[in-house]
């Protein structure tokens, strides 16, 4: 064994020696100094314990001390968010992001002296150009009405809305106050694919229910969707859209199992599980998969929630899947009625670490491929779009409206309106807020009444703030935004229009093979209706494919490719 004389145990000696010294001084007629020897007793305890466990190198090498650096490390989030960061670090959302939550949240000023923060010469700033004619809008409770046309029950949204976030993942408290909050606020809340609690229905808000692959709320007890069970609910009045959820931004193609030890009667009551057994979530849906199937499917939803509208939510990935389902449509005539694009920096849900860093598109682009796509078959206007992923400004909701989205979700940033301080422990249920935990001692910290009224402030205060910059751009509604309002610095010496880096298709140019952009020129004739595999292998053509904007240099000026690929 080797020698302990040695300067990395001075710590445990020292503890050992004033174990000595207190008890002596104890003994001689101060019994104060019991305490102190206790302390060191205890010390000398764990130091002896670093000594013979095996499973940490640093605490063996150094008793007692050692402890310090897992201390720190537990603590180092919270010292960095606190002392280290600065306003606009964004990890994964800044101070200064936070902070406008909070104040819209709590009704306080959330107005800056003495000029921006932002480096306005830095690669990627954005900004919006205004007029010198400013515009008033005296109405600003801006609404997009989804379902018309096809739907019996059709729903007038909300520009601003709360992402989808399971109970489950959030606690009672939480989802109580964010639905009591869009109550009052007249906007929409997302089951998350959990299902629909009580927590969601007993304070009356609208909800958009969100459906997963595992059919929570609407499956047998074999997992597979149920038709019956589906329309029981989807035929409540507060039940007002339906959402199929394909995939999400923070771990797309992704499933899960919910542990049966945190399957609670509660929560299985909720799901159509058995409690305390694994609550299994597929990584791909089974009542259809195909294009045409999932077109199908959402048909049929539509006659069974008694003509509501039906939608679904995807992180886009391979481009010819999403232009499967296009092409689908034009073979079907079977739209949904919306459609939600969910960007791969979005994310409450816990997921491994190289699906949150590295799968799937992010907003901008997935948001603007969709919108394209929808354009150039000529479906756009039967289909609106929302959108969400790190939407937490106005400036957020406007870039966002102007990239092709009819309207905004947000998930962290409501999270924040009732108290989440980014403490990054939502899969632990020890959120130190009481948000995002099943905790009973711990959701007692999210006093419902007071949460509520937060959640009512931060929408209609952001909703407020988008009015103002609308109405300096010279816009009296967020339908008229186009890419064109907002300039974006690419260098230090040049600035484009977002129109210039994501052009536009016109409608129709799908249907006449006028690509124009390198992804649809490449992509489009992969993807095939009744497949979601390509329709040839795309070794031959990959090194071609563009997940950007790049156009098409074309020798007629017509936008008609030189080298289109060929129909399959």
């Amino acid at each position: 064994m080797p020698s302990l004389f040695h300067v990395r145990f001075l710590a445990f000696f020292l503890v050992i020696f004033g174990s000595v010294v207190f008890l002596v001084l104890g003994a001689i007629g101060a019994p104060g100094w019991y305490v102190a020897a206790i302390v060191c007793l205890m010390l000398t305890l764990l130091g002896i314990y670093d000594l013979i466990q095996e499973r940490h190198s640093i605490k063996r090498n150094y008793p007692v001390i050692g402890n310090m650096r897992f201390l720190l490390e537990f603590i180092r989030p919270e010292m960095r968010q606190y002392f280290i960061e600065s306003d606009t670090d964004t990890l994964p959302f800044s101070r200064a992001q936070r902070s406008i939550v909070y104040q819209r949240a709590k009704q306080q000023i959330d107005k800056r002296p003495f000029g921006t923060i932002e480096n306005v010469y830095r690669e990627d700033y954005e900004w919006v150009n205004h007029s010198m004619v400013p515009s008033h809008i005296p109405d600003r409770n801006f609404r997009i009405l989804v379902g018309q046309g096809q739907c019996s029950q059709p729903y007038d949204i909300s520009v601003f809305n709360i992402s989808a976030m399971s109970f489950g993942a959030l606690s009672a408290n939480a989802i109580r106050a964010l639905n009591r909050g869009a109550k009052a606020g007249g906007f929409a809340h997302d089951t998350g694919e959990g299902g629909i609690s009580k927590y969601h229905l007993e304070e009356g808000g609208d909800l958009i229910w969100n459906i997963g692959s595992g059919y929570f709320g609407c499956r047998d007890e074999n997992g597979h969707f149920s038709e019956s069970a589906f329309a029981k609910k989807a035929t409540l009045p507060n039940v007002k859209m339906i959402e199929i959820k394909l995939s999400q931004g923070a771990k797309p193609g992704h499933g899960g199992i919910l542990p049966g030890a945190k399957v609670t009667p509660e929560i299985a009551e909720v799901r159509g599980v058995t409690p305390g057994v694994d609550c299994d979530s597929p990584s791909a849906h089974s009542a259809f998969s195909t294009p045409v199937e999932l077109l199908q499917f959402v048909r049929r939803l539509r006659e069974l929630s008694g003509g509501k509208p039906v939608g679904f939510k995807l992180c886009v990935g391979h481009p010819w899947e999403w232009f499967a389902i296009v092409k689908a449509m034009l073979e079907t005539d079977i739209t949904p009625d919306f459609i939600v694009v969910d960007g791969s920096e979005g994310g409450t849900g816990a997921a491994p670490v190289e699906f949150v860093d590295h799968m799937g598109v992010p907003l901008k682009e997935a948001l603007r491929m969709v919108h394209n796509a929808l354009i150039g078959a000529g479906l756009r206007e039967r289909i609106k779009i929302g959108a969400s992923g790190k939407i937490i400004s106005a400036f957020d909701m406007l870039r966002t409206l102007a990239l092709g989205a009819d309207w905004c979700n947000s998930a962290r940033g409501f999270m924040f309106s009732i108290g989440c301080i980014q403490a990054q422990a939502c899969h632990t249920d020890k959120c130190p807020s009481g948000v995002a935990t099943q905790d009973p001692s711990r959701q007692r910290a999210v006093v419902v009444p007071d949460k509520a009224d937060r959640v009512r402030h931060f929408h209609r205060n952001s909703i407020e703030a988008l009015a103002e910059l609308l109405q300096a751009a010279g816009l009296t509604h967020p339908q008229q935004l186009r890419a064109h309002h907002v300039v974006r610095r690419v260098s230090s010496a040049e600035v484009k229009l977002l129109s210039a880096i994501y052009p536009e298709l016109e409608k129709g140019d799908l249907l006449q093979g006028k690509y124009r952009l390198r992804i649809f020129e490449i992509c489009w004739p992969l993807a095939q209706a009744h497949s979601f595999l390509p329709a040839r292998s795309i070794d031959r053509v990959a090194s071609q494919i563009n997940m950007g904007y790049q156009n098409i240099d074309t020798p007629n000026g017509q936008g008609e490719p030189a080298n289109a690929v060929s129909s399959p």
